[in-house]
């Protein structure tokens, strides 16, 4: 039997780092029903302290999530969740961006404008990569993609 699956991100501002990763990705943040929010306050589902607005909607405060733009329901998740404690050691998990034929230099440099960090360069034969971190220190790599690398 498969079983479907998402990738959680544990980070202290979700949203921000999902409007991030949706930009880097090209994917959208999902949105939330801020009726449904409001409805869940109502009836003492919720509190008010659980929810905050960004970009001037009102949203869970705990979480959200990005996707594919052309996803359907069954298509790769992202989920960022608010943790109190600070990231503290490398991560043991990874995002891989493979951008196919555009200029990897050209990526490197707008994400670097928008926050990200360059770690290291690496290759193994013919393939190369950048290991940079994102603006909060979470690991991950862009290359070509395989049929792109010259």
């Amino acid at each position: 039997m498969a079983y479907e699956f998402q990738v959680t991100v544990d980070c202290a501002n979700p949203h921000a780092l999902a409007d991030w990763w949706a930009e880097t990705l090209g994917w959208q943040v999902e949105p939330q029903d801020e009726a449904f929010i409001r409805q869940m306050i109502s009836a003492g589902h919720a509190d008010e302290s659980d929810t905050w607005l960004h970009h001037g909607a009102l949203v869970w405060k705990d979480g959200t999530a990005i996707c594919h733009p052309g996803g359907t329901q069954r298509a790769p998740r992202v989920l960022f969740q608010l943790v109190p404690e600070a990231k503290t050691a490398k991560n043991r998990l990874h995002f891989d961006v493979r951008i196919g034929a555009d200029d990897v230099q050209a990526a490197i440099a707008r994400l670097t404008a928008r926050g990200a960090k360059v770690q290291h360069l690496g290759q193994q034969g013919p393939y190369a990569w950048v290991t940079l971190t994102d603006p909060e220190g979470n690991e991950f790599c862009v290359s070509q993609s395989a049929s792109s690398a010259g």
